[in-house]
C-alpha cells in the first residue's frame, strides 16, 4: 500500500533532481553539443557545422557554460595558427545514457506520429 506522505517526499526529490539536471543541460543546444562531442574531440568550427541553426555567439556561450559545469574540456594547442578544441570530460560522458534514451524515444515518437498521420 502506498504512503501518500512518502510519495510526496519522493516526488519532490525527483522534481528537484530533474530541475538540477535541466539547469545544467537545459536550453536548446547543450544536448546537441554533447551529441556532437560524443564521437571525440572537435574544433569549434566542426561543432558549428554539426549543429545546424546555432549561431557562433550562442555556441561560444554554451561551450563556456558547459566548461564551467565540468562537462567539457577546452584545449589550446600552441600551433601556428593556434588550434582550440573541445572534448567531453569523463563526467560529461556520464550523460551518454540520457542521450541514448532521448534518441531512442525521439525515433519511436517520430515513427508513431508518421504512422498516425497516414
Amino acid at each position: 500500500m502506498s504512503n501518500p506522505e512518502l510519495d510526496h517526499i519522493a516526488c519532490k526529490g525527483t522534481i528537484r533532481a530533474v530541475h538540477d539536471a535541466m539547469d545544467v543541460l537545459g536550453g536548446r543546444w547543450k544536448m546537441h553539443i554533447v551529441a556532437s562531442l560524443r564521437y571525440g574531440e572537435k574544433r569549434y568550427s566542426e561543432i558549428l557545422k554539426d549543429i545546424s541553426g546555432i549561431s557562433g555567439k550562442m555556441l561560444s556561450r554554451e561551450l563556456r557554460d558547459m566548461e564551467i559545469n565540468q562537462l567539457i574540456e577546452r584545449s589550446v594547442k600552441s600551433t601556428q595558427p593556434v588550434v582550440v578544441s573541445y572534448e567531453l570530460t569523463d563526467y560529461g560522458k556520464t550523460i551518454f545514457p540520457v542521450i541514448e534514451s532521448l534518441a531512442k524515444w525521439g525515433s519511436e515518437h517520430r515513427q508513431k506520429i508518421i504512422h498516425t498521420e497516414e
